[in-house]
């Protein structure tokens, strides 16, 4: 890894830390020419899954795709970046676990509404309703009926 100082290409390890969900790695880093220590962070990428879109084209798998479409659903709601990144690698988590080359976006979007809806009601509904194309407000009461366990207000 080069330094970002003085551009020299031999850095050294000084430190290295796991993350608490064991999904990224923190190095910290010393270069070897002018000794600047800086950060670097490895985390796990998902590599050659190939997306089948509902019309039957294939895409490669993209996280920028995944986390745009969250970020839309979570707009003006409380969340901090390390959170956002945690549910982000918990989905990833999953897709992983389906061990298959092809995964449709169907269940990616499945995957998603599991992992928002534990992690924010609103952005859950939100994402659902573009992902669902919910047609009426009855689909949404539905969906609210099922969040709050069947039980109404």
């Amino acid at each position: 890894m080069r330094c970002p100082v003085c551009n020299y290409k031999e850095t050294s390890v000084v430190d290295t830390r796991s993350s608490s969900d064991g999904l990224t790695i923190r190095r910290r880093r010393e270069c070897d020419r002018c000794s600047y220590r800086f950060s670097a962070v490895e985390e796990i990428e998902l590599l050659d899954i190939v997306v089948v879109k509902s019309d039957g084209r294939h895409e490669s798998y993209m996280r920028e795709k995944v986390e745009s479409g969250i970020k839309y659903s979570l707009s003006k709601r409380p969340y901090t970046a390390d959170s956002f990144s945690r549910l982000i690698h918990s989905i990833e988590r999953d897709i992983q676990k389906k061990k298959k080359r092809e995964i449709k976006s169907k269940d990616i979007g499945e995957i998603v509404m599991k992992h928002l809806r534990g992690f924010d009601k609103v952005a859950y509904i939100r994402f659902a309703s573009v992902y669902r194309d919910f047609k009426d407000v009855k689909t949404f009461e539905k969906e609210l009926k099922k969040i709050r366990g069947g039980k109404k207000k």
